[in-house]
């Protein structure tokens, strides 16, 4: 690229300035490739207002050099392509059918799509397509809580978030927000046992084994102690929960809703067009070859 000096590129901040009518008269052309031209006004909104000049100059030189391997690009493609392979009249007309259908059923879907989905339907999906909900990882429901070794009651702790009693649920709740680094108390949520071994200090080597033989875990690092009641646990392989599966199975549903509305639509035109005798065929077999 020849280099392009502060002079040239200032005056065409000047020429900015023009009106509209005499930018279409004037095309002054600031850069060229081989028989590629481009002009003053091609450039006129590619640097922000109020970018510094010096930021000004390399935006615009490194636009003016990215425009010049593009073009440099295109004519080696015209000048060896054949003139069929050049020709791609169809495939812009196809991209562009194919933007305009998509932007209408896009909008067909956000005005038409039913988006409730009860519980029965969820749990109906469930019971009929158990074989697709196998899990990949094992899952757990879990009490933790993370504390600092100096937490105070660190006793009445360990006797809390083991209990089952409502009122010690309460106070074990109480306490977390109060004293705990981290804490989850949510036991009837699932959660990926790879997630929870990312918090805890953990060596389980065989997984599955390790969850088979421990309810309460205890583990300590150097300033926190860990404590963990597994509630339930599932592992690799088995069938998911349902409760786990809630979410996945309802936009499985929904995206077969939208799948059929879209057909349904499809269909519909074409009937319409059919019945009000739109549609011909011009070709029969006296036609084919």
């Amino acid at each position: 690229m020849k280099k392009i000096t502060r002079n040239i590129i200032l005056l065409l901040f000047v020429s900015a300035c023009t009106n509209d009518a005499n930018k279409e008269e004037l095309r002054v052309p600031i850069a060229r490739a081989v028989a590629a031209y481009l002009y003053e006004n091609d450039i006129e909104n590619i640097v922000p207002k109020g970018t510094p000049s010096k930021d000004s100059l390399e935006l615009l030189k490194k636009y003016i050099d990215n425009w010049m391997h593009d073009a440099l690009v295109v004519q080696k493609a015209e000048n060896n392509l054949t003139d069929e392979q050049k020709n791609v009249e169809k495939q812009l007309q196809d991209f562009r059918n194919s933007l305009i259908t998509y932007a209408y059923e896009k909008e067909l879907v956000k005005q038409k799509l039913d988006t409730l989905v009860d519980i029965q339907e969820i749990e109906k999906y469930y019971g009929a397509n158990q074989a697709d909900f196998q899990l990949k990882d094992n899952i757990i429901k879990v009490i933790y809580v993370k504390v600092n070794k100096k937490a105070p009651n660190i006793a009445k702790l360990r006797a809390l978030y083991k209990s089952e009693n409502l009122k010690d649920r309460e106070q074990l709740t109480g306490y977390c927000h109060q004293f705990a680094e981290n804490f989850f108390l949510d036991d009837n949520s699932w959660l990926l046992f790879d997630d929870l071994l990312k918090e805890i200090p953990i060596q389980a080597y065989n997984k599955e084994l390790f969850l088979q033989n421990n309810r309460y875990v205890e583990v300590s690092d150097s300033g926190s102690s860990y404590f963990l009641n597994i509630k339930g646990f599932k592992i690799r392989n088995s069938t998911s929960p349902l409760s786990f599966e809630k979410e996945n199975i309802k936009n499985i549903i929904l995206n077969k809703r939208k799948l059929q509305l879209i057909s349904k639509m499809k269909e519909d035109v074409y009937n319409d067009a059919a019945n009000n005798k739109k549609l011909e065929i011009y070709i029969n077999d006296k036609n084919k070859k």
